[in-house]
């Protein structure tokens, strides 16, 4: 970690806790900054809170006061999750304090370079892919993998050594909160429409995911999929080397799929068949993991196995397991009605049993009629059951029932499916009118096919 001297007796407050603001309150605290932490739990349910005053440092909990800006704060750092329009937020602003999140915090003392990936799906499974492949290499040093996957950027790169690589994942809530952040390599899957209850608008956020690029020099190499001209377009507004990467062309320069055959700069690296986890959308996540990966160096061969045995990140098309023929995999992360357009086609033409349902955003399901044409079963269950059973019949199926959960709906599926079919739980919804997250979803979902074999 660089000893940098940035923060040393100035005043910093940590805006929101969780494992990042948690994470940053004690970096920061380390480099010498006057630290205060202010969280919305109450302290008695505040554990990161209860820590953070045994190491001496201010805690401000159960609310959010304005006045605490009156303390004089040289920089705010806050949870992405925050929005801008949060007063605190909106006030130091308007005070003309830095507004930063903790990747700022972690570019600012990692001694090794950074490989950042974002983008609206693919983000998580490209960033595992990533590292397994640059970890597969026999160079120095190790990938680490960061941020928005789990792993507080500002923890990785306090242990990142001069010789490693942080592998960071990027959410377009972390990227609006940078400044001098500069990766040496970044990635962008995709951008299709999301958040736009936090961002307001397609065109902010779309402006938030690029700028991942905005420090990047000539030198840096910018990875963008080739796909989808509006990244073909915002690839001219970069100073970074573009290295593209396809699955409907083929490329002179950069990864494609063509006929079935994944090639980086027209080698052949593998058969797309090959890949130990299904779908279209999955092929696009190799190609942009491989990019990186031929750009570190790695052989064809530790490439060609170590996507071979990559059997999908939890909750995303994972697989769990085969009951009497029947196979069922865990896509809890699919939250959004693209996210399980892309499950679907990774198993067509597999006959499908699909459990979907959960929080009512407001939104109708008629988008995802075309992808349903696969699917003999739906199982609907949570807030949007009855949308879903709508599409579902203007899609044709002809067995489709309402349960009460994930739970209810796995036996359920079980009884209506027959050898062969696939049983994919993907929801197409968030999580929260029965789930704290996506996470404790899906781990239902698979406790209860543990339970019926």
């Amino acid at each position: 970690m660089k000893k940098i001297t940035t923060y040393e007796n100035k005043k910093v407050l940590v805006l929101g806790l969780a494992k990042s603001g948690f994470s940053a309150a004690k970096l920061l605290h380390e480099l010498g900054a006057l630290v205060t932490v202010n969280d919305g739990k109450p302290f008695d349910e505040n554990p990161e809170a209860q820590d953070l005053l045994a190491l001496g440092i201010k805690v401000v909990t159960g609310s959010h006061p304005i006045e605490l800006l009156d303390e004089d704060f040289s920089v705010m750092v806050k949870n992405p999750g925050i929005p801008y329009n949060h007063p605190l937020v909106a006030k130091a602003q308007e005070m003309g304090i830095p507004v930063i999140t903790e990747v700022e915090l972690a570019y600012e003392v990692a001694e090794c370079p950074i490989i950042g990936i974002t983008g609206t799906n693919g983000k998580t499974t490209t960033t595992t892919m990533t590292g397994l492949l640059l970890n597969a290499g026999e160079s120095k040093g190790m990938a680490r993998l960061a941020g928005n996957i789990g792993y507080p950027a500002s923890s990785v790169a306090q242990e990142a050594q001069a010789d490693d690589k942080i592998v960071m994942e990027l959410s377009s809530f972390q990227l609006m909160g940078i400044t001098d952040f500069h990766p040496n390599v970044a990635v962008i899957t995709n951008i299709y429409e999301a958040h736009i209850d936090y961002h307001g608008t397609r065109e902010e956020y779309v402006k938030a995911k690029w700028e991942i690029q905005k420090n990047m020099t000539t030198e840096d190499y910018l990875i963008l999929n080739w796909n989808q001209e509006e990244l073909r377009m915002l690839s001219q507004t970069t100073q970074a080397q573009i290295l593209p990467f396809s699955t409907t062309e083929v490329l002179e320069k950069g990864a494609y799929c063509v006929e079935g055959i994944i090639y980086y700069n027209q080698e052949k690296i593998m058969d797309a068949s090959d890949l130990g986890v299904p779908g279209a959308h999955n092929i696009e996540n190799a190609l942009a993991a491989i990019t990186v990966a031929k750009l570190y160096d790695i052989s064809t061969e530790a490439i060609k196995q170590t996507l071979h045995l990559f059997h999908g990140v939890p909750h995303r098309t994972q697989y769990v397991g085969e009951i009497q023929g029947r196979k069922f995999y865990n896509d809890s992360k699919a939250t959004n009605i693209l996210a399980t357009e892309m499950a679907l086609s990774g198993f067509a033409p597999e006959k499908m049993i699909l459990l979907a349902g959960g929080l009512d955003r407001g939104n109708s399901f008629e988008e995802l009629v075309p992808s349903l044409q696969n699917v003999k079963a739906l199982i609907a269950f949570g807030e949007t059951k009855h949308k879903l059973v709508e599409a579902g019949q203007e899609a044709g199926i002809q067995v489709i029932e309402i349960t009460d959960n994930v739970e209810t709906a796995v036996p359920l599926a079980l009884a209506l499916s027959d050898e062969e079919d696939v049983i994919l739980l993907s929801p197409a919804n968030a999580s929260w009118d029965q789930y704290p997250n996506f996470e404790i979803r899906g781990t239902r979902f698979m406790e209860a096919v543990n339970k019926l074999k």
